[in-house]
């Protein structure tokens, strides 16, 4: 039985806690004490625990008595305006036609006297664990449901010889007090807790104030109306959202109503009419109900079917109208979805940096000084941008969801800023270079042309000046003799200047580029080899390639560029020493990858990726960034918040044994792993650089292996690695923020620097400031100390898990067996935070005595 948060628990231990309350103590019974107190538990008859529910039927009723009452009320409203003699709904404010329908509250008395019997008899197994206020709250609702079931009606039936009018009942409700009719006060004082609720419900200040106010009237009132355990009092939704709210639903009762009226209820009256004034006919099969005037069993066979199944039940068709108009109005004008495909993607990418900048980028300084810097400078969006997508990107080849020449296509290359136009991801860029290579040579007179045909894809025009730029970077930097950049810079000045003077189509050969292409493709393959690669052989050939590349510039593609080869001076041969220091600089070889790509790729972008996963991520990512929501505020100035994962004795990390064990089926782990995401296999093959030769070679690499099955199962190293996702955005974000401070004042944060640390050192910390993420591991103090295998095997990952994320915290119960005074041992639970420190420790950050022991 839960005994916590009772009354009867705290009385016992005191408040605040007493150590030396009984409830602490270790009672000493006797064995007579014990058989006692168990013959006495036996005669008395146990109350339950737990609440049994009655399963009928009139739980439909009870769980929506307001749903049905709405719609019986409403129904029986609108066949007695439609039985009257005009059929329409003006005839509401004839007075006899108001007096019939003023006894829809009769009825909403008798529906509320049900509900209250059903709230006693439905929860009648549980009477004996209410408590007393609760059992006269029901007590005293069923009383007055009575006591209104027999004043309504008495009442009623006391106005039949003095009727009003609609607007009469209002018009004359001050000035002529007591002439009223006693039935209409009647029905004023039933409905006044109705309009104060709804009052209530439309002006939520006075609610909130009331329900979080501490007088006895305003607690009988809500003891009154709601039970005593209500969960989040004062916590509702603001005005606006609440009229909207409101406004959705009574538009749609309004549609449902005069549908049902003027389609299924006014068209049945004439019919039925007629039905009952035709007299009883002569039936030669068997009638069901001889004895019925009017013929009443037809008027309840035509009508029943209308009322259970149309009537009752076209709400939830106007629902799903209402919902699906007013979901994709709010949707257009939040612009969700507005990127779906990868192909929306690619034509939207040059508004997403902006997008980014406008939500996500925090501002620094007053509103009009930032909104003139950022007009001066275009690529500040761009630039943070692009750090998020590339670490986006870097996140999905580090899960598996794409290869290396899908992360080469996706990510911004980290050496921007070395052309004079911004360089996209390739897959925006993709086959524009071969596309750019055919309308040259279909171009025959004109520059204007060939330039007014490249212009028209602006991707296209970025797509060639990068090539050039940066292939011209690439061979000054492996030109070692300064006679070797004399050719490259007699080549660059004739092209320059044949394309400003329009000449480029006239005084070169277009149609031989294709040619040069394969040779600069042939070029970038050998600089990429790998430095163990670069014997002499190659060096030769990276000389001899560069050697062909030039003549076929000069003698193939430059009508006039005979001459350039040519130098007497010359001592050795042309291009025989290089530069080839260059091939070590990871950035250099990033360009050379970005090149080649760029050159040989012909794939349309929406193929890219292939993996289903990476490309609803991407677009999801991407479609966020147009969703309406508030400018993100900067690191520091964010709340803090913290995780929390429960952790028992699930799996940790898949062993090697649970991987290669067979099930009934003969099927391992991991062979139904790889076989449901085979191109995620693949891809991590290609990531651990391993090429397997059958399956017992892959226990030589099972910890690498390990994580990818794990990260694709039920696992705490997956959870923990998703939650670490919220940290890693939060650095990035610091760094930026720290970046902008020191741009708008250097000198100030530079000297705050020296003092304090550099960016990323204050990033970290800031980070750890603003988010905090435990996994509650309680038997991690018991695994640690444990000789069962699978226990420290879980002991141990979690401990790899502390290392390999620093942030992370585990909280634990520690279990110490200490010595008493009385010369005996007694277990103390001390509450344990450690975080990872080194490659094999954990380091204890908290440690506090529970002060519990266990009793016998």
């Amino acid at each position: 039985m839960n005994i916590f948060g009772s009354k009867k628990c705290f009385k016992q231990l005191g408040w605040p806690m007493d150590p030396a309350s009984d409830f602490f103590a270790d009672p000493t019974k006797t064995k007579n004490d014990i058989e006692r107190h168990d013959h006495s538990m036996s005669r008395r008859r146990m109350s339950k625990t737990n609440f049994v529910e009655v399963r009928t039927f009139l739980h439909l009723f009870r769980s929506f008595d307001r749903m049905w009452a709405f719609f019986i009320l409403a129904f029986q409203a609108m066949v007695i305006i439609a039985w009257s003699p005009s059929g329409s709904l003006s005839a509401i404010f004839e007075p006899a036609v108001f007096r019939n329908v003023m006894t829809i509250f009769i009825t909403a008395a008798f529906l509320n006297f049900l509900q209250a019997t059903l709230e006693i008899v439905l929860n009648w197994k549980a009477w004996r664990s209410l408590v007393c206020s609760q059992m006269i709250r029901h007590v005293l609702k069923f009383v007055v449901a009575i006591g209104w079931l027999i004043i309504l009606p008495v009442t009623y039936s006391s106005s039949i010889q003095n009727p009003t009018g609609l607007i009469k009942f209002f018009s004359n409700w001050i000035g002529n007090f007591q002439s009223q009719s006693i039935y209409n006060f009647a029905v004023a004082l039933y409905m006044l807790p109705n309009i104060f609720s709804a009052l209530f419900f439309i002006f939520l200040p006075m609610r909130r104030a009331l329900e979080r106010s501490n007088s006895r009237i305003v607690r009988f009132l809500l003891w009154w109306t709601q039970p005593k355990l209500y969960v989040a009092r004062g916590m509702y939704e603001d005005t606006c959202s609440l009229l909207k709210y409101t406004t959705f639903w009574i538009l749609l009762l309004i549609c449902k109503l005069a549908f049902s009226y003027y389609v299924e209820i006014s068209p049945l009256v004439g019919p039925t009419r007629t039905i009952m004034f035709l007299g009883r006919g002569k039936y030669i099969w068997h009638e069901f109900f001889p004895y019925l005037q009017h013929n009443l069993g037809v008027v309840f066979t035509i009508w029943a079917p209308i009322v259970m199944v149309v009537y009752l039940m076209d709400t939830q068709i106007w629902y799903a109208i209402f919902s699906t108009i007013c979901g994709g109005v709010n949707g257009a004008f939040s612009r969700l979805g507005e990127i779906r495909t990868l192909g929306m993607l690619r034509s939207r990418f040059e508004a997403i940096p902006t997008a980014f900048g406008k939500h996500l980028v925090p501002g620094h300084g007053s509103q009009p000084k930032r909104r003139e810097r950022e007009k001066e400078d275009k690529n500040l969006h761009i630039d943070k941008f692009s750090d998020i997508w590339n670490a986006f990107i870097i996140s999905l080849r580090d899960e598996d969801l794409i290869n290396n020449r899908e992360r080469d296509l996706l990510i911004v290359p980290s050496s921007a800023g070395d052309t004079s136009v911004f360089q996209w991801p390739p897959f925006l860029l993709a086959s524009k270079i071969p596309m750019a290579l055919d309308m040259a040579k279909s171009v025959k007179k004109r520059d204007e042309e060939l330039r007014k045909r490249i212009n028209q894809d602006p991707y296209t025009f970025y797509a060639v000046i990068e090539c050039y730029e940066t292939l011209l970077n690439i061979l000054y930097s492996l030109m070692a003799e300064t006679s070797d950049k004399k050719v490259v810079d007699r080549i660059r000045e004739s092209l320059e200047d044949s394309i400003e003077r329009q000449s480029l189509v006239r005084e070169f050969r277009l149609d031989e580029l294709p040619q040069l292409s394969a040779k600069f493709d042939k070029l970038l393959t050998l600089l990429l080899k790998t430095e163990e690669e670069h014997d002499t052989t190659i060096k030769t050939q990276i000389a001899n390639l560069l050697q062909d590349t030039m003549e076929i510039i000069t003698q193939d593609i430059m009508k006039n560029g005979q001459g350039i080869l040519k130098d007497e001076n010359r001592d050795n041969q042309l291009f025989a020493n290089l530069n080839l220091d260059s091939i070590k600089d990871e950035a250099w070889r990033e360009k050379c990858v970005r090149l080649q790509l760029l050159l040989t790729t012909k794939e349309s972008a929406i193929y890219v990726p292939t993996n289903l996963e990476a490309r609803r991520r991407i677009t999801f990512f991407a479609n966020s960034l147009f969703m309406k929501m508030p400018r993100a505020p900067q690191v520091r100035s964010m709340m803090s918040f913290s995780v929390l994962t429960p952790y028992f004795k699930e799996e940790v990390l898949f062993s090697t044994e649970d991987l290669h064990k067979k099930n009934e089926d003969g099927i391992s782990i991991l062979f139904y792993l790889r076989k449901i995401y085979p191109d995620e296999w693949k891809n991590c093959l290609e990531r651990i650089k391993f090429v397997p030769k059958d399956e017992e070679s892959l226990k030589s690499r099972m910890d690498e292996i390990s994580p990818w099955a794990s990260y694709r199962g039920q696992t705490l190293t997956r959870t923990v690695r998703g939650m670490m996702y919220y940290r890693r955005a939060l650095e990035i974000q610091c760094i930026q923020d720290k970046i902008d401070i020191a741009k708008l004042d250097r000198q100030r944060t530079t000297t705050s620097y020296q003092e304090g640390g550099n960016i990323v050192d204050m990033a970290l910390a800031i980070a750890d400031i603003k988010f905090t993420y435990v996994v509650s591991c309680q038997v991690y103090g018991m695994q640690k100390v444990s000789k069962n295998l699978k226990d420290k095997a879980c002991y141990l990952n979690i401990l790899n898990l502390m290392i390999m994320y620093p942030s992370l915290r585990i909280a634990y119960i520690d279990e110490v067996e200490a010595p008493t005074k009385n010369g005996t041992t007694e277990k103390t639970y001390y509450s344990v935070l450690v975080k990872g420190v080194g490659e094999k420790y954990d380091e204890i950050l908290e440690r506090a005595n529970l002060k519990i022991k266990i009793m016998p």
